[in-house]
């Protein structure tokens, strides 16, 4: 029993307007309803279980104080195609940003709300992710991430070290979670987190009893009481949602 990482969530003072934006760079369709804009493929059905791992930008009052510790790395088929998408999405709105990375293969960028992403070289490792090559989340103990996140959504470790660990689906499909060892205090800005929910007609309270047990801790980002999802932090205190999972068929 597992539950299926459904995407990522985006923080926007304009969710329309960052929602085009990231619809535009992934090649995929934005639609937007009062206070949300989904970003997913032509013909996206969340409640399948293979379907993609999507983008859900959210409006907040003021996404300055929002913080979170995750990122997207965008995936490129060769030199050509990482400088063609580096210049398109900059044409797009995104601007270079300096995190610290130095000369490095990959290009560091942010997009028009200030979210830091990267946009790698081409790597044989993400040939097949789609888009999206990974979701990454900064943390202290790579390790004990791994093994937290693995055993909350049944994903393959394929790396684990004291520095960085890489998980994906067992299906070996999407993008793969990348967990980076940072030391120190950041010094850039991203507002995202992620949103996973459990399997057609499974019980969400289950789920997040059985999340609560792998070290999970419920968390208080003003959501309130009356909304479907439930907030939790996982060992290292990143916020994530558990959706109510989809309706079991009639």
């Amino acid at each position: 029993m597992g539950l299926r990482l459904v995407q990522v969530n985006v923080k926007a003072g304009d969710d329309a307007g960052l929602g085009r934006f990231w619809a535009q760079a992934l090649g995929w369709v934005a639609r937007s309803v009062p206070g949300a804009t989904s970003v997913a493929p032509v013909g996206f059905d969340w409640t399948l279980p293979d379907a993609p791992v999507c983008v859900d930008v959210i409006k907040v009052p003021d996404p300055e104080t929002v913080g979170y510790r995750v990122h997207v790395d965008l995936a490129t088929r060769s030199a050509e195609h990482q400088q063609e998408l580096v210049e398109r999405l900059v044409g797009l709105g995104a601007k270079p940003a300096d995190i610290g990375q130095g000369d490095v293969p990959w290009t560091v960028l942010a997009d028009p709300e200030g979210n830091v992403f990267c946009v790698l070289e081409p790597r044989e490792v993400y040939r097949d992710t789609g888009p999206i090559a990974a979701i990454v989340v900064d943390c202290a103990d790579p390790r004990a991430m791994a093994g937290f996140w693995g055993a909350a959504m049944g994903w393959t470790p394929h790396e684990v070290t004291d520095d960085y660990a890489r998980l994906r689906a067992a299906t070996a499909s999407g993008p793969y979670l990348e967990f980076l060892r940072v030391r120190g205090e950041r010094r850039w800005w991203n507002r995202a987190h992620l949103d996973v929910v459990p399997g057609r007609g499974e019980d969400q309270a289950a789920q997040v009893a059985r999340l609560r047990g792998l070290g999970a801790t419920p968390a208080d980002v003003g959501q309130g009481d009356d909304v479907s999802w439930v907030v939790l932090a996982d060992p290292e205190g990143n916020e994530f949602c558990v959706l109510a999972p989809p309706e079991k068929e009639r």
